[in-house]
């Protein structure tokens, strides 16, 4: 029986999810060769097991291999997993995780990126979000 289920993956879910995204379609070996320190082949395998009971993976027969998907298309999979940081680390807040974003170094944004924010606000406000 599949049980769905939120989505809240470990970390090495997460890495065999972001692998798997990646890949497209992929063994449980692919899967591991995508992976930077990859766990044991089995670990992987087992990872695969639970996340398919999850209903996050399905697999298809290719002789004696399974060919794993995800079923949660990765932008279903990004909004799950930026609500979840939201309500955990920012009180629900957006304003909250864009200032914290945008504080970041590593955000180095150029002006034309900053337009697009500035009009995706400014749509938000037309639409009265």
């Amino acid at each position: 029986m599949v049980r769905k289920t939120s989505v809240e993956l470990s970390r090495r879910e997460r890495q065999i999810m972001d692998a798997l995204y990646s890949l497209g379609r992929a063994t449980a070996a692919e899967i591991r060769e995508a992976m930077s320190d990859p766990p044991s082949y089995t670990a992987v395998r087992t990872h695969l097991s639970i996340l398919r009971e999850r209903g996050q993976v399905k697999h298809s027969s290719d002789g004696t291999r399974y060919i794993y998907e995800p079923v949660v298309p990765r932008d279903k999979m990004a909004e799950s997993a930026i609500a979840r940081v939201m309500q955990t680390f920012f009180d629900n807040s957006v304003e909250k995780v864009v200032s914290t974003l945008l504080k970041r170094r590593e955000s180095d944004l150029s002006a034309e990126q900053l337009d697009r924010l500035a009009g995706m606000i400014e749509k938000a406000r037309e639409e009265g979000r």
